[in-house]
């Protein structure tokens, strides 16, 4: 069987307010036509069709074209929600849209209840786990700790256990959209650390012959048989050096694995350029980012006049622009956001306390604070799915 695995879609999003509709449409003509052209039996989508729990219009037009094109093919597409996507919203009408061949998978009580399908080899069982949020899925799967290991591995449970009761020789491929070990997350995902720590082991995955995985936007192999596709556009400059592409992957009567990586269309492609203004303004080098999107950081020591004008007559595409002077860490007059950067919350908190009180938190008031960070985490997810 050959399946196409796509993810992270985040229809609705923009650049740094550029518009990107127009590339996320393009990109649902690309992917029509690339199932056409390579013969594929099966779409998947790993999570975060959306960019946000209640997107605007206009994505969910392009989502509904996007669902009557894939039909049009008469090709299955099962999909399940992400940590962006609304999963009560994206599932509405699921089980009138299950009848044209696209397969919504938004209940993570349905985690053990595959889509089937079949070609000349036999029957492949698709599992589809959307994304579990440990706060509200905890009792679900009747775990004593909400963590995101510990309720995946009980979702995955239920899968091996539908598995090894269909007949011998069925294959399966698992649908998934979590923080696994060894990816390279981006800036442009949010952050899922709710419940401790976010990051799952690829062994909770054991028993099946493929993963398709969603969140990361950086496509990554973390096995031969689990991959991040990324996704197909950036959606921050910490992407510039991405290769944004879907993964074709045939599906042998065996189980085997072997997959192809597809690139997607680039709408402009991106530059992260760095010295003094004069610099960046007079270096010829540079010449081939003058119709990039740039994000540019300026190293003057001291700011320099109307540097976003003097940067755009050269780099038109100009977005970002960033001062970092160059100077030695202890400096005091280091910019509090670059003392900060790489930092999370509950480390910066931390350091707080040492600030304040002189010394560090101990043991106890750690976890005081973790846990602190936790509800505050769980409240914003409950909240955003109950609006």
């Amino acid at each position: 069987m050959r399946i196409l695995h796509t993810s992270d879609w985040h229809l609705g999003r923009a650049f740094h307010r550029v518009n990107m509709l127009g590339a996320q449409a393009e990109f649902i003509g690309h992917l029509v036509a690339t199932v056409r052209e390579h013969s594929v039996d099966a779409v998947v989508v790993a999570g975060d069709v959306y960019d946000r729990a209640v997107p605007p219009l206009a994505a969910v037009e392009l989502f509904d074209d996007a669902l009557h094109r894939l039909a049009d093919l008469g090709v299955p597409t099962v999909m399940i929600s992400g940590n962006h996507d609304s999963a009560r919203r994206l599932g509405v009408g699921a089980g009138l849209i299950d009848r044209a061949g696209i397969h919504l998978r938004t209940e993570p009580s349905a985690c053990g209840i595959p889509v089937v399908l079949a070609d000349a080899c036999g029957d492949v069982a698709f599992y589809g786990l959307p994304y579990l949020e440990p706060a509200l899925v905890k009792d679900e799967f009747a775990v004593e700790r909400a963590g995101h290991e510990t309720v995946l591995a009980a979702a995955m449970d239920r899968v091996r256990a539908d598995l090894a009761a269909r007949p011998a020789g069925t294959r399966s491929v698992v649908l998934a959209h979590a923080f696994v070990t060894g990816g390279e997350p981006s800036d442009s995902e949010r952050d899922i650390t709710v419940g401790g720590v976010a990051a799952v082991p690829a062994g909770v995955f054991d028993g099946v012959d493929y993963v398709a995985l969603g969140h990361l936007h950086g496509c990554q192999t973390l096995t031969g048989r689990v991959r991040y596709s990324g996704s197909p556009l950036a959606y921050s400059f910490s992407e510039a050096e991405h290769r944004k592409s879907m993964w074709l992957v045939d599906l042998a009567a065996d189980g085997t694995v072997t997959a192809e990586r597809l690139d997607c269309p680039v709408p402009r492609p991106l530059a992260r350029l760095r010295g003094t203004l004069d610099d960046l303004l007079a270096d010829p080098a540079l010449t081939p980012h003058e119709d990039a999107w740039v994000e540019a950081t300026l190293t003057d020591p001291v700011r320099p006049a109307d540097p976003m004008a003097r940067l755009t007559d050269r780099f038109p595409h100009t977005l970002s622009l960033v001062f970092d002077p160059d100077r030695a860490p202890d400096d005091p007059d280091v910019s509090y956001a670059r003392r900060l950067a790489g930092r999370t919350d509950r480390q910066i908190a931390e350091d707080f306390v040492a600030h304040v009180r002189g010394a560090g938190p101990d043991e106890h008031e750690l976890a005081v604070l973790g846990e602190a960070f936790d509800a505050v985490r769980a409240d914003s997810a409950v909240r955003e799915v109950a609006r």
